[in-house]
């Protein structure tokens, strides 16, 4: 395993192995297949007894490299990689998860994966059982009743909500049960789950790994057991991670360290600016000493994300102004990238859901989702106020 700091392993980690040619950076393999002329290896290496590959739907060389990298990153024992962030977290339930199964998770995950626990599992009669996300004893005490997977969001989206990784990590493995986070808004640079005691790491590598929004892909990491698992399931059912987005994905990965230490701060600069509005009703980061999960943020990680989300007074209608005012900012439904993006959690995170259960899983129609990017804090701030007063100008909002 590549050593050294996080910014140098960032760069090296997964590489060296599949250079090619003189090449000094991973080249795109885009050949489906892998031939051999001696039969006796093609079988050692279509049976996992010797190192290699056959078919690109199961592996592939730059693939793999982005895999050695981020199980490099998050300090897992193996790593595997899916077509999409969302791959990952269904490939992963789908592997472990059996008729008469029960899962524990928390109320206000992503929206497609709340949709997979309201919609999809329970038709394979899976038993799904949502907490209120802050509600520690309550997630504890439904734990102790049994359950084959604890699954948790932390920070959550959009309302960058926290869960105390360290504690249900303890109450799952002591009850039997696998631990998974998806790590995807904090990345391993602001937290590593699996050195807090969870089995398994997920990410949505379309957001803060690859950093430019030019790639889809998804990872999991943890133990080689575990992980073993999910890959012969992702490889039969086909959520394979093509050669070029991997590439993509690489490059991104090289630049995480110096892309999250500056959206750490943009995003911290930019809550504090928010509150400083009185259009502005609530102001969500988990780097504000009153955000209400602040003590356990701050004891888990290391920064606070590049992600923050805010409710706005007058509702969907100050929404609709104040999002087109904006000249720094995509209007996307992404995030993670090296441009801000904005959007509200009803044409974003959580667009199949209906009003009623975004309510249900306090998300106000008026929320706006805000990922900072890496400009100029000073232009940020400055296009917050334009827009603001936009807004003001066109709209009376309601106390």
């Amino acid at each position: 395993m590549t050593q050294g700091k996080f910014s140098t392993r960032s760069i090296w980690a997964g590489e060296k192995d599949q250079l090619a040619f003189g090449a000094t950076q991973v080249p795109v393999v885009h050949s489906v297949s892998f031939g051999y002329e001696d039969m006796d290896e093609w079988y050692e290496v279509a049976t996992g007894k010797k190192k290699g590959h056959i078919y690109g739907r199961n592996t592939n060389p730059t693939v793999e490299a982005f895999e050695d990298k981020i199980k490099n990153l998050e300090g897992g024992e193996a790593a595997t990689s899916f077509s999409t962030g969302m791959a990952a977290i269904s490939n992963t339930l789908s592997t472990f998860l059996s008729p008469g199964d029960r899962i524990v998770s928390i109320k206000d995950t992503y929206g497609g994966t709340n949709k997979i626990f309201t919609e999809f599992l329970p038709k394979m009669n899976v038993d799904v059982e949502l907490c209120e996300t802050a509600n520690h004893e309550v997630l504890e005490a439904e734990v102790e009743k049994g359950c084959k997977i604890l699954y948790l969001e932390t920070p959550t989206n959009p309302t960058v909500k926290i869960t105390d990784i360290e504690r249900m990590a303890k109450v799952g493995k002591a009850n039997g049960a696998i631990v998974i986070v998806d790590n995807t808004f904090a990345t391993p640079v602001n937290q590593n789950p699996l050195d807090l005691g969870v089995d398994l790491v997920i990410h949505s590598a379309t957001k803060f790994l690859g950093g430019h929004a030019d790639a889809l892909g998804g990872a999991l990491v943890g133990s080689r057991e575990l992980v073993e698992q999910v890959y012969h399931y992702r490889e039969i059912n086909g959520a394979t991670l093509d050669p070029m987005s991997a590439y993509l994905l690489l490059r991104g990965m090289k630049t995480l360290k110096l892309r999250i230490d500056q959206q750490n701060k943009n995003a911290h600069d930019i809550a504090e600016y928010l509150k400083t509005f009185d259009i502005v009703e609530d102001v969500f980061y988990p780097g504000l000493e009153e955000h209400v999960n602040y003590d356990i943020a701050k004891k888990q990680m290391h920064g606070f994300g590049g992600m923050l989300s805010f409710s706005v007074k007058g509702g969907v209608e100050t929404v609709r102004e104040f999002i087109p005012a904006l000249q720094f900012a995509n209007k996307a439904a992404n995030l993670g990238a090296v441009e801000t993006i904005v959007g509200p959690s009803r044409t974003t995170s959580h667009v199949e859901c209906t009003p009623e259960e975004r309510a249900a899983m306090g998300i106000p129609e008026g929320l706006i989702r805000y990922s900072a990017g890496i400009e100029d804090i000073e232009d940020l701030k400055a296009d917050l106020k334009q827009a603001f007063e936009k807004v003001e100008q066109k709209v009376s909002p309601k106390s």
